[in-house]
């Protein structure tokens, strides 16, 4: 489970993070949604272990942050708006690298079947030669290489066809409710946080996605 309770985050003076508190359980898949500017990113940066707080707690499965930072870290796969993998190499050459990197071992092929679990089955092909859709794809099984217990996706999805989507959410349907992974996503695509989300978080002071999803009769909980 993850437990943020009264967590800030400012930049000298300008406070991007108002006492954030909610709790997200095992094998829910939780949406965050809010205009730009909102403190998105910001916030899945703080729970990622990117940065650090101004003020206020956050806990995994129990555990503070700031008492046990490097095992947390360990059970945390972060996935941001940016597609971070190596253009010029191939599927396989990313994955062997990534694994490389990562707190878990992994064989070939189980590095092959976690992308073949995605339905990315390029293989040997050179990243660049890939769509945008197989991109993300690569993006998100590379995060998952260490087997995280809570999986945070930043847009995830964005600029992709509707195929990958779909893929994509149902994969991590999968990975919710027969794994029992905590995952939090953020999209401003409203029909993909309806048909993938248990419920809906909305951060900001502009009050258009709250009521917007409160309106269709979507649980939804105002953070600010």
């Amino acid at each position: 489970m993850l437990e943020l309770n009264g967590v800030r985050k400012s930049y000298k003076r300008k406070q991007v993070l108002q006492d954030v508190t909610f709790q997200i359980q095992e094998g829910e898949i939780v949406g965050l949604v809010g205009e730009n500017g909102a403190g998105k990113s910001t916030l899945l940066q703080l729970i990622a272990t990117a940065m650090e707080p101004s003020a206020g707690e956050l806990r995994l499965n129990g555990n503070r942050y700031e008492d046990d930072m490097k095992n947390i870290r360990k059970r945390i796969g972060y996935v941001p708006q940016e597609i971070s993998v190596w253009d010029e190499y191939t599927v396989e050459e990313n994955m062997r690298f990534f694994e490389r990197l990562s707190w878990k071992r992994r064989s070939p092929e189980e590095c092959r079947q976690l992308c073949l679990d995605l339905q990315l089955t390029q293989w040997t092909e050179p990243v660049h030669a890939l769509s945008g859709g197989m991109k993300r794809k690569l993006n998100l099984a590379i995060s998952l290489l260490h087997n995280p217990i809570l999986l945070l996706l930043d847009e995830p999805t964005v600029g992709i066809d509707l195929k990958s989507k779909t893929e994509i959410g149902s994969y991590l349907k999968r990975l919710a409710k027969e794994e029992g992974k905590t995952i939090l996503y953020t999209s401003h695509d409203m029909d993909e946080i309806l048909s993938l989300c248990d419920r809906v978080l909305s951060i900001g002071e502009d009050p258009f996605y709250f009521e917007l999803l409160q309106a269709r009769g979507i649980q939804v909980e105002r953070l600010y």
